[in-house]
């Protein structure tokens, strides 16, 4: 593997189609595609600020890095990724992509970021102004989370969650099964349209949650007090610990919780109609 040790690039697509190469506190400056098209490639310590340096990249290992905000859509179409302890300034990373892993990583400027990607893995990341993070992505294993940003994981297929903190109004939008466990979930309009979404050991927060639902699933969950008007519509099996403030034309299943402040059945209600309200 050749090595570049404390060198600067700057211009358009300086490294280019090269493979084997592990670069030590390289910066690349202002340009464009600096290692589009490479593959076995390790960076350790090394700052990007030109636009798109690894496009339809395979096989390359990130650490210790710094994206800035110049280095906006740094990487698209490329496979093989593993990112870890690095910040992102740019905004839109992460497109079109498979088989990627961060770990310890910070994006604080999340817009548009990490869109159809397949087989993603994140530990430990800490995600701001993440609005349409995950938009169409699919098979994501995702571990502490730290999320504050709008219309999350929309569209997305085959997720697990766990131990993870997200505030993000209308979440889970036309999702396909889904799982969540031991996290908490705060903001509007969660899980509309969604199939197969299943929330075990959840908090959940925010107003009409979990409406027009096919096969939800709620095991061991808490509702906090300003999340009304849920399940309108929804096929639902759950178990909520404690009250829940109201409930609002559910179409099926099963409900089972402490207390509840309203039930509101009325004609608008859909067929079957037969959820069944129970108090434990």
């Amino acid at each position: 593997m050749e090595l570049i040790v404390n060198k600067e690039f700057g211009g358009e697509r300086p490294l280019y189609c090269r493979r084997g190469l592990r670069l030590e506190g390289v910066t690349i400056h202002a340009g464009e595609s600096a290692l589009k098209e490479t593959a076995d490639i390790e960076a350790d310590g090394c700052r990007f600020e030109g636009k798109y340096p690894f496009w339809c990249c395979e096989r390359f290992t990130v650490r210790n890095c710094l994206f800035t905000e110049g280095a906006r859509a740094a990487l698209w179409y490329s496979r093989g990724l593993l990112m870890e302890d690095t910040l992102v300034e740019a905004p839109k990373m992460f497109r079109e992509m498979e088989d990627l892993t961060l770990r310890r990583v910070r994006i604080p400027n999340a817009a548009e970021t990490l869109w159809s990607c397949r087989g993603v893995t994140l530990e430990d990341v800490e995600v701001e102004k993440g609005d349409y993070l995950f938009m169409h992505s699919s098979d994501l294993h995702v571990n502490s989370l730290k999320l504050l940003g709008n219309y999350s994981f929309q569209y997305t297929k085959n997720v697990e969650i766990r131990n993870s903190v997200l505030y993000t109004k209308d979440a889970f939008w036309e999702t396909e099964n889904v799982t969540v466990f031991d996290s908490v979930i705060i903001g509007e309009y969660l899980g509309w349209y969604s199939k197969g979404l299943r929330l075990v050991n959840c908090r959940i927060g925010g107003t009409q949650p979990l409406c027009y639902a096919t096969d939800l699933v709620l095991e061991n969950c808490v509702l906090e007090s300003d999340a009304d008007l849920a399940f309108e519509y929804s096929d639902v099996r759950a178990d909520i610990r404690g009250s829940v403030t109201s409930v609002k034309n559910p179409r099926s299943g099963v409900i089972t919780a402490d207390s509840y402040g309203s039930v509101i059945l009325d004609e608008n209600i859909k067929a079957p109609a037969d959820c069944k309200i129970l108090t434990r």
